[in-house]
């Protein structure tokens, strides 16, 4: 079982495979914000790059959230942090997504052998699955504005991590190797280790320190979105 790590969507073309399943990673909200929807009982996700994609949808009567610079899109349902999802009002719902990050990086994987969705929230449950699927893993950060981030590389070196401790049968790429080391630093408070990284300081500046703290927190919301087609729906794990 290969494991590698992708620093940015801008980086995917380098990294793209047939074989490969790609993780998905926006911790700090867009990938926490999906698993805790479908949790809530959201059916589908319909994840666009563009935000006049999702008013598109929006506009069709569906339920659409769209975020850039961490800020909600007014006229929007929703902006990307996990409480605006957390409750009866997605039950059932197909939910349009745009965010400044993560559904970029949605899209530039989206021909991937298999795109699942990976955060904190949903790390144990991935990781089991991961294993047991016995193939290749990309884990791709979304970054900021395909930039290198820090809170997404955590989350792949915790990943990395958590796979070695599942099965011996691993080969790591350098990125993942590299990122393991970097989880050893941080892994007894990541919060901490977060304190001057660039998207926690810009969500701080907005108030959201409520929304670092839960998007940290591990295994709340243990569900696998996974896309199918152009829809995110929750994969049904047996």
């Amino acid at each position: 079982m290969k494991i590698d790590a992708c620093f940015s969507p801008a980086l995917y073309p380098v990294y793209e495979d047939a074989e490969s399943i790609v993780v998905i990673i926006d911790v700090l909200r867009a990938t926490s914000a999906i698993c805790v929807a479908f949790h809530n009982g959201a059916e589908r996700m319909i994840p666009v790059a563009k935000v006049e994609e999702a008013l598109e949808y929006k506009k069709q009567g569906f339920l659409a959230g769209a975020e850039r610079d961490a800020i909600k899109i007014e006229g929007f349902d929703f902006g990307n942090s996990p409480y605006d999802y957390m409750g009866d009002h997605v039950k059932g719902q197909t939910i349009a997504l745009t965010t400044t990050n993560g559904t970029q990086a949605i899209e530039a994987a989206r021909n991937a052998y298999k795109v699942v969705i990976g955060s904190f929230l949903n790390i144990d449950v991935l990781c089991d699955w991961l294993v047991k699927q016995n193939r290749p893993v990309l884990l791709l950060c979304s970054g900021w504005k395909n930039k290198f981030n820090l809170e997404d590389s955590l989350y792949a070196g915790a990943v990395t991590q958590e796979i070695c401790k599942r099965t011996k049968e691993v080969a790591l790429g350098d990125g993942c190797l590299a990122l393991q080391y970097l989880y050893e630093m941080a892994k007894n408070d990541p919060m901490k280790f977060l304190n001057h990284a660039s998207h926690k300081e810009r969500l701080v500046k907005l108030n959201l320190k409520k929304d670092i703290r839960y998007c940290l927190s591990p295994n709340t919301a243990p569900v696998i979105p996974v896309l199918e087609g152009k829809y995110l729906v929750n994969l049904k794990i047996s």
